[in-house]
């Protein structure tokens, strides 16, 4: 597998879209039995940077499957205090949707509880390659005394689409090939048709692209196909279909596929991409100026050789 190389998500620019002083942390059931917490829209270096992604846990009659544990540590403690709070099912299995921080670093929060750490086949390996990384950029989220063991891989990978049962509640895994990232993977609670979608959907924020634009395209053509009743996105207002739910972000992925392919052409060097690609924001995103140069960078790269 080409090695992961570790960066950061999103710009450390001190420009904060949204700074929330009396932050709560909110839980919704937005489906029968499906709790979602719902990510900010802030900056990298914001003091709630850590609680960006949409994060959550479902409930079945015999467990429950947390579905991503967030940036931090505490963020993680926050959600299993949440989940207590309305059911006192054990929780069988944490679910990581990607390697991404803002996903995972909460892992550690759920150790006590003894459940299952379940992954796309690359998470583990990803993992290791982006714990000093981790460790670097984000030892204030991993508690006093951060260390290695500070980040929890996962105990089972997934290569193919796994179903589990949490009590009278069917939720299929499903692993995705590079696109978003290397290590992609959904839930969908078959029960009420809810599909979380990880960071393969964002909504309002700015998609952050760190594995291949053409991939993510020919995943998100799978994606559009799922007949589904409601897609919670990684980060953004959970959406009552899936053309909803892609729409900002396929047309932005098209225009920049299709933009890059013609500064190639044209002979453009990567900075001059950069600086002419949607200048205009045409979808609208937020933090797009931090992290839309990235995202062109990335396409860039893949690009110019095919």
């Amino acid at each position: 597998m080409k090695k992961l190389i570790p960066i950061i998500l999103l710009s450390l620019s001190h420009i904060v879209i949204a700074s929330d002083a009396d932050y709560d942390f909110n839980i919704i059931e937005v489906a029968e039995g499906n709790y979602l917490h719902k990510g900010i829209h802030v900056s990298i270096d914001d003091h709630n940077h850590d609680s960006i992604a949409n994060i959550g846990f479902i409930v079945g009659e015999r467990c429950i499957a947390v579905i991503d544990t967030g940036g931090s540590i505490d963020i993680g403690m926050k959600l299993l205090k949440k989940i207590k709070s309305i059911s006192d099912k054990p929780i069988c299995y944490v679910i990581n949707t990607h390697v991404h921080f803002d996903h995972i670093l909460g892992n550690k929060a759920f150790v006590p509880d003894n459940p299952e750490f379940i992954g796309h086949e690359n998470l583990a390996v990803e993992v290791e390659q982006n714990r000093n990384f981790f460790l670097e950029q984000f030892k204030d989220d991993l508690g006093p005394n951060p260390s290695a063991s500070s980040i929890i891989s996962p105990d089972i990978l997934i290569d193919k689409p796994t179903q589990l049962d949490l009590g009278n509640r069917i939720i299929t895994l499903t692993p995705f090939p590079v696109s978003h990232s290397h290590s992609d993977l959904t839930v969908m609670d078959n029960k009420t048709n809810t599909l979380w979608a990880g960071d393969l959907i964002f909504r309002e924020r700015i998609p952050s692209l760190t594995g291949s634009l053409i991939g993510w395209i020919e995943v998100m053509k799978e994606l559009s196909s799922l007949k589904v009743e409601l897609v919670i996105p990684g980060h953004g207002h959970v959406a009552k279909s899936m053309p909803i739910a892609i729409k900002q972000q396929r047309d932005y992925l098209y225009r920049l596929l299709d933009e890059t392919r013609n500064s190639i052409e044209d002979g453009q060097f990567i900075n001059e991409a950069a600086e002419n690609i949607d200048s205009e924001n045409l979808s609208g995103w937020l933090l797009h100026d931090l992290q839309h140069p990235a995202n062109v960078s990335r396409a860039f790269n893949e690009l110019e050789w095919e």
